[in-house]
């Protein structure tokens, strides 16, 4: 991991955002890809926030590429382009919660500081056998006090980081290589078989599922692209113009397209479908070729030459319409 061999505080805060709920064999490129882009965090917040999201690109979970730049702009206005070892100072940047100052302060600062990432989750729910949600404030409260409790004084870098490979190669959300864990001897959940049952967490919610038309509108080696709302999901990102339909999306195209955008299009054909799972809900997106009348005045509407479908940063399904778009051409 590039990052461990770069105690930088800059370096250690990337990559630990970039580690939130994503694999750490996906993080290493982009990680490279970032220090190459932005090599500290002067350069980050001088860059524009398309610049940002472009290099975050299919990292997902986009609100952090987003809070990494709001926080290096005010790293940059109130500390001196450094990351603040005041630990209050640190907490009130945006995008960084109880487990990211834990991670910068004992990694980067040498501090001795507890942490709590999904990694640690586990080895602790297992470790102690803890039946309580590990995602309730209940069990949080129980995880983060065998956190503190297990720290050893001038040690916690390597203890956190231990726990946290530990949790990523040994102790696996599923079949746990047991036989090859260095606690196992004093692993409550594999003294009582349990192993598989932690940590407990909450019921998920039937997962939504909605469907979507999207029309591909090219006229004289551009395409029209619609920029996303500045908050919410993909915010400011670009996509094709598209809409929620509740019955056959090639029927209820031209009707969406004129609702949201006030765009008078006539359907050609059609250029596939595209599935995605989000966090909480999944879509299917129907692509079709359009023709349009003339373009109404609308500031989150462009047009984009094809060669720089590239330099305009999209969620994963607006991507392969781009993709699919340059293979037919």
């Amino acid at each position: 991991m590039p990052w461990r061999d770069n105690p930088d505080p800059y370096a250690v805060w990337i990559s630990e955002i970039m580690l939130q709920q994503t694999r750490v064999d996906m993080v290493i490129p982009y990680f490279e890809k970032w220090m190459k882009l932005f090599p500290d965090v002067k350069v980050l917040a001088k860059s524009s926030e398309q610049d940002v999201l472009n290099a975050w690109e299919g990292l997902g979970y986009y609100s952090r590429a987003r809070n990494l730049h709001k926080a290096a702009k005010v790293v940059v206005e109130k500390f001196n382009g450094e990351l603040p070892r005041n630990l209050d100072d640190l907490r009130n940047l945006p995008g960084i919660g109880r487990y990211t100052v834990g991670s910068i302060a004992s990694i980067a600062f040498k501090m001795d500081e507890p942490t709590l990432d999904g990694n640690l989750r586990r080895v602790f729910s297992r470790l102690y056998d803890v039946t309580e949600f590990a995602d309730s404030p209940a069990g949080e409260k129980i995880l983060w006090a065998y956190a503190a409790q297990n720290l050893p004084k001038g040690k916690a870098s390597d203890y956190n980081q231990a726990l946290m490979d530990l949790g990523a190669t040994v102790c696996l959300p599923k079949n746990p290589i047991c036989l090859g864990c260095p606690l196992m001897a004093m692993c409550k959940a594999h003294e009582n078989g349990t192993q598989q049952l932690r940590p407990v967490m909450k019921p998920h919610k039937k997962t939504r599922h909605y469907v979507h038309a999207a029309g591909v509108i090219i006229y004289r080696g551009r395409a029209l692209l619609a920029q996303r709302p500045p908050d919410g999901l993909l915010a400011r990102m670009w996509e094709f113009p598209n809409g929620r339909v509740a019955a056959d999306p090639a029927k209820e195209l031209t009707n969406v397209l004129n609702a949201v955008y006030r765009l008078k299009v006539k359907r050609k054909e059609a250029l596939g479908t595209i599935q995605h799972a989000y966090t909480h809900f999944k879509v299917t997106v129907h692509a079709f070729r359009c023709d349009c009348a003339p373009i109404p005045k609308n500031k989150n509407l462009k047009w984009v030459r094809l060669a720089e479908l590239d330099d305009h940063p999209m969620g994963k399904v607006d991507r392969q319409i781009a993709r699919k778009i340059l293979r037919l051409r």
